[in-house]
């Protein structure tokens, strides 16, 4: 996994990745209430917004760490948001991007340079 410093996390499965927000965001947010999905097939460019969170505390954008395209979105989530706070790493995930080249990841924090920064 690769992790950014917007506490996103990256997961690579096959030529897709898989993008979601760690366990220290969803803790920070609180009870997830909401979560709008990107639309499949949208080509997105690092940095934009491609999903809002809205949780009890606060609203927040989840944004497109690298260029690609959505390929698929975890439609769990418009029925239990809540899959957020109970398994942020798992079954919580965002959507899934088709990337041009997966060595843009190298980029992003390795798990131990991650809880760095948060510690």
């Amino acid at each position: 996994m690769k992790f950014t410093k917007e506490h996103e996390w990256l997961r690579v499965e096959g030529d897709l990745v898989v993008v979601g927000i760690t366990e220290h965001a969803a803790t920070a947010l609180g009870d997830v209430v909401f979560v709008e999905l990107p639309e499949i097939e949208t080509q997105v460019a690092e940095g934009d917004e491609v999903s809002v969170i809205e949780s009890v505390k606060a609203a927040s954008d989840i944004l497109a760490p690298v260029d690609g395209e959505i390929v698929a979105v975890n439609e769990k989530l418009t029925d239990n948001p809540s899959l957020v706070n109970e398994d942020p790493l798992g079954a919580g995930w965002f959507f899934k991007m088709k990337l041009d080249d997966l060595s843009v990841l190298d980029q992003f924090m390795d798990e131990d340079e991650y809880n760095e920064l948060i510690a």
